[in-house]
């Protein structure tokens, strides 16, 4: 029988470990679509490009997507700076009834999205120091993420490649130093495009993937959500199981050889007397 092998943020249980974002889709029901198919059970909300309750008399994400059924996860995307990020994380806890479970990300620049880890850092300190359960996208910087960590973020989440660009993992041997010092989760967050990459991001110990634009901007995200909830299962498995040790040089049949007709036992000559 398989045994429990839940993600534990923040001394809170979840059985999927994909997380999955709400933005770019066709619309709210398109969007409820994807989210039910990838099995994820938190749902990250960008609290500036999203309503939940902020803008009076527009459609609400809340009303196809609610705190009933899934773990939001309001998160600070389109902030530059630590003041902006945590203004709106604020309002996010006002909007959500005193909801303390956040995703902090302050962006270097337009183009890249890559992350201010300086404004980040500060960010962090003053939203942990808040009473804010912070989960925080950031670089693939052992150093920044064991300082996050001290910091007192629940969960450290490096980028696999930029936001939206579906490069998958450029860096795996960063992402292994983070994965092997970490005692907080690790969860691989922007630049996965495919069903692979989120099965490699397993496989190398991540916690769990969050991926938005590989599900939304696929050709049919509903069946791209299914797969990445197979890819993140399979790879987490893998990682579990352990995977056979490389042989660069020396083959090895799958199947015993011992007792083959035609095998060097069978047909070593006598020796001479």
């Amino acid at each position: 029988m398989e045994q429990p092998d839940p993600l534990v943020i923040a001394g809170k249980s979840f059985e999927s470990r994909l997380l999955v974002g709400t933005g770019k889709y066709q619309d709210f029901a398109q969007t409820r679509q994807a989210i039910d198919a990838s099995g994820a059970e938190i749902v990250t909300v960008a609290i500036r490009r999203t309503n939940i309750g902020q803008h009076a008399g527009q459609e609400s994400l809340l009303d196809h997507i609610g705190p009933d059924k899934f773990t939001l996860l309001p998160n600070t995307a389109g902030c530059y700076s630590a003041e902006e990020a945590v203004r709106t994380l604020r309002l996010a806890r006002e909007l959500l009834d005193d909801h303390r479970l956040v995703k902090l990300e302050v962006l270097g620049d337009p183009q890249t999205l890559f992350p201010n880890m300086p404004e980040t850092l500060v960010a962090a300190k003053t939203l942990v120091a808040e009473g804010f359960e912070v989960m925080v996208y950031c670089t693939d910087d052992p150093i920044q993420c064991r300082m996050l960590e001290d910091i007192g973020c629940v969960a450290v989440m490096p980028l696999a490649s930029l936001i939206g660009s579906g490069m998958g993992i450029l860096n795996p041997w960063n992402l292994k130093l983070i994965i092997d010092q970490a005692k907080v989760p690790v969860l691989v967050d922007a630049g996965v495009g495919t069903a692979s990459d989120a099965a490699i991001a397993m496989e190398l110990g991540c916690d769990g993937v969050l991926m938005n634009t590989a599900i939304a901007s696929a050709q049919k995200p509903v069946l791209m959500a299914q797969a990445m909830r197979k890819a993140v299962q399979a790879g987490r498995q893998a990682y579990l199981a352990g995977r056979m040790p490389r042989k660069t040089y020396e083959a090895s049949p799958s199947s015993p050889t011992e007792g083959m007709v035609g095998s060097s036992s069978l047909n070593q000559k006598p020796s001479s007397p």
